[in-house]
């Protein structure tokens, strides 16, 4: 299975429900977030993100870890992205970076310098980071957050209980950094970081037409 999710949604996301924007003040420019894609990443967490995050009128950016070549997923969906990440990070400041989880995938991250100059960059720049599943752990290889509040994948607890403090929570926010557990946690996941980009107002605006229940 194929699917274009870097450049096919972005059209997609252009010509759905234009309203969603209409509390943003006249000329000021779109959020911009940057979703990093390895090889071996979890297909549910990287879409919903990417999916409603464009819904929501937010310029998304679908970064292949080390290329712009066609990625496989966990489960044998691949996907097109838009750019390299060497080349994403050329491309100026990001509102939000996200890192969708699945074991492969996260161990990509985790031994990527290249998401760890980045990380360390958002966060000094006070820049959200979100994390899910497994990935809050590529957070802690990373040095991203010592000590704040997060969740995992109840699988990753272990890894993050010492350097945090772990909340067995569907979401959770502690300043910058938002964590979810997991494929089922995915819509809470992106349309938290919709409510802290542009408003509870737009998320729940977002979330209705898809018949998902927001929670603020």
């Amino acid at each position: 299975m194929l699917l274009g999710l870097g450049r096919s949604v972005a059209r997609l996301g252009s010509s759905f429900q234009p309203h969603l924007l209409a509390s943003q003040k006249c000329g000021e420019s779109a959020k911009k977030a940057l979703i990093i894609l390895a090889p071996g990443a979890e297909e549910m967490e990287f879409t919903i993100s990417a999916d409603v995050l464009r819904r929501a009128k937010i310029n998304v950016t679908i970064a292949g870890l080390d290329t712009c070549e066609p990625i496989k997923c966990s489960r044998d969906v691949v996907i097109v992205p838009d750019t390299s990440l060497e080349q994403a990070m050329g491309q100026g400041n990001y509102d939000v970076v996200v890192l969708p989880g699945g074991l492969a995938g996260n161990k990509a991250l985790m031994e990527s310098c290249d998401v760890g100059e980045l990380l360390r960059q958002q966060e000094s720049q006070g820049g959200l980071i979100a994390a899910i599943c497994a990935a809050p752990t590529a957070l802690a290889k990373h040095g991203i957050g010592k000590g704040k509040a997060l969740t995992s994948h109840p699988d990753m607890k272990r890894q993050l209980e010492e350097k945090y403090c772990y909340i067995e929570q569907s979401v959770v926010q502690d300043g910058n950094l938002i964590t979810s557990r997991g494929p089922g946690t995915s819509f809470d996941f992106a349309l938290k970081i919709v409510e802290q980009l542009l408003g509870a107002e737009v998320a729940k605006n977002v979330a209705k037409p898809m018949l998902v229940t927001f929670k603020p």
